[in-house]
This record gives structure tokens, sequence and C-alpha cells, in this order.
């Protein structure tokens, strides 16, 4: 296997795992005035996640990151391209930030529903957007020989990429009210494993239809196999809510989610970005990777590195691994 092949790899594994860890965070702050009655259940809901929100966007981080140093091309055109979904997203997850840090600083309602709103916002933008963009990756946009895009904001807007963006939001919805049902005890426990439940019947529909027309766009075997273990998961995801095994549905629904930015990445490989206007424009692992030698000093950094930073993100799991009352 070749070091670019090796590096797009590597940014599926990136983007699997900030989809997972980051998604059951936007589905906890999509949820807050759903699950939390009054102030202090919304206080619970925020607590469930505080410990770890600002350590799951790390993994975000370093996609970006992997994207700009081994394939500069595919991020150049990318971030030009979609440029306004992307500062969207970036003002979204800032907004959210400071709105959990700012959320307590003042006992006043109105304070404090203000900053609500804007964890729902920022909670909601990004989880819808995300699965826009992708939708418009793996879909392909307008871009010319010289790999410039040459579309608008409404070619990213068409229908699959919308179908994408729903699927994304109900998926982390799901993944966030089993979160909950998993951190919580009494109340909010029980009203969130109710939800996950028809949650994993309805974002399991709409995966199902949002995967099915990705293999018609792009056909790929590794993909139908990894399109149909994500709608199983969904599946078991469903049957472990209802049965209150939290774990167990937990792992499920962060499986699927897993699985269905996998089945994204297979159908879309080797392309990084298709051109659906003149296939000379189309970015592929080959025509957008770095250098050899970059590639080479990356892999050992990430050799080096990537076990440490997994080894502190799973201590920092263990240590809030508690229930919160």
């Amino acid at each position: 296997m070749d070091l670019p092949t090796v590096w797009f790899l590597l940014i599926t594994v990136l983007f699997t795992g900030y989809f997972v860890l980051e998604g059951f965070d936007f589905g906890v702050g999509m949820l807050l005035p759903v699950l939390g009655r009054d102030d202090r259940e919304r206080r619970v809901l925020i607590n469930t996640i505080g410990p770890v929100w600002d350590g799951n966007e790390v993994w975000l981080i370093t996609a970006g990151g992997a994207m700009f140093a081994a394939f500069p091309g595919w991020y150049a055109t990318l971030f030009s391209g979609f440029y306004l979904p992307l500062l969207l997203i970036l003002l979204a997850l800032i907004v959210r930030g400071v709105a959990f840090e700012y959320r307590h600083k003042r006992p006043e309602p109105g304070w404090k529903a203000r900053w609500d709103a804007a964890i729902v916002v920022g909670s909601l933008l990004p989880a819808a957007l995300w699965g826009v963009a992708f939708a418009n990756i793996l879909r392909g946009v307008p871009i010319a020989a010289d790999h410039e895009y040459t579309g608008g904001l409404a070619d990213l807007l068409n229908p699959y990429a919308l179908l994408g963006g729903v699927t994304t939001t109900a998926l982390f919805v799901t993944h966030g009210a089993v979160f909950l049902a998993l951190k919580t005890t009494g109340a909010i426990r029980d009203r969130a494993g109710r939800l996950a439940a028809r949650g994993a019947l309805a974002s399991g529909l709409l995966t199902i239809v949002f995967l099915v027309t990705t293999l018609t766009i792009r056909r790929s075997p590794a993909a139908v196999g990894l399109a149909a273990a994500a709608a199983l998961a969904l599946v078991g995801a469903g049957a472990a809510t209802r049965a209150r095994r939290e774990g167990w549905a937990f792992t499920a629904t962060a499986t699927a989610i897993g699985l269905t930015v996998a089945t994204l990445f297979a159908a879309l490989f080797p392309n990084l970005l298709p051109s659906t206007t003149d296939p000379a424009g189309s970015l592929t692992v080959a025509n957008a990777a770095s250098s050899g030698y970059t590639l080479t000093i990356m892999t050992w950094v990430a050799a080096v590195f990537t076990p440490v930073v997994l080894l502190y993100q799973g201590w920092t799991y263990w240590v809030f691994r508690k229930r919160i009352g």
C-alpha cells in the first residue's frame, strides 16, 4: 500500500473518530430543551459532556491538519469551494463553546435561556452542515481542469446533500439520546431511553435511504458491505435501547456512525473530490498528494504520537465514566 492511500485511510479514521465522539456532543446539545425540563436538568445534560466535548473537537483539528499536509490540493479546493458552510460550522462551534462556559456566569433565567439557545443552534448547524458537506464531496461539485471550484452555493444545496444533512442530524440526535440514557439516572434516563428508541427507528430509515442513494452514485463492493453493517448496527441500537442496555446501545450507535462514515470514504476512493463538469478537474489520491518525503515524515510522527493521544483520551473517558444524578 502506497503512502497516499495510507493517509487517505488515516484521514478516514480521524473523521470517523470525530463524528462518533462529537456526534453525541451535538446530540446532547440539540436535546437540551427537549430532555431538560428545568435549569437543574439542563445543567445535568451539559455536565454529561462537560469533561470531554472540547477534547472531542481535537479530532476535527487533526483531520483538517492531516488533509492540509497530506493532500494540499484537496484541502485548497475543498476549503475554498465549501467556504460558507465550513465558516458557518466554525462559527457555530465557537458560539457553542462560549455558551458552555458563559451559561453559568449569571443567575438570571433570561441569560441562561439565551446561552441555551446558542448551544442548540451551535449543535444543530454543524450536525446538519457536515452531512451536506460530505454528501457533496461524494457526489462531486463543479471543478475546472485547474482544480478551481467553479460552482456557487446553490450547487451545494442539492437534494442528495440535503438528505445527507437530515441523516447526520437524526443520527447525532439518536446517538446523543443513547449517551444521555447511559450517563444519567432517574427521569432524564427514562426520557432519553424512550426518545432513543424512537430515534433509532427514524435515523435507521434515513440512513438506509441515504446510503442506498450513495451507492447508486458511487458503486463500490466494499461500500455495500459497510452500508449493510451500518444498517444492522442501527437495528441493534434500537433493540438494545428498548431492553435498557444502554452500554450496548451506545456501542451500536457509535458503530453505525463509524460505518456510515467509512461507507462514504470507501465509495469515494480513489477520488477525493470528483468534478461534475470536467473529469480533468477531479482530485484523486494520486494527483492531490504531497511528496513522498513529506508523507514519510508525517507517517513517523503519526506512528509515535497517535497512540499517546488515544491512551490519554481513553483515560479521560475512564475517569469520567460514572452516571450523573
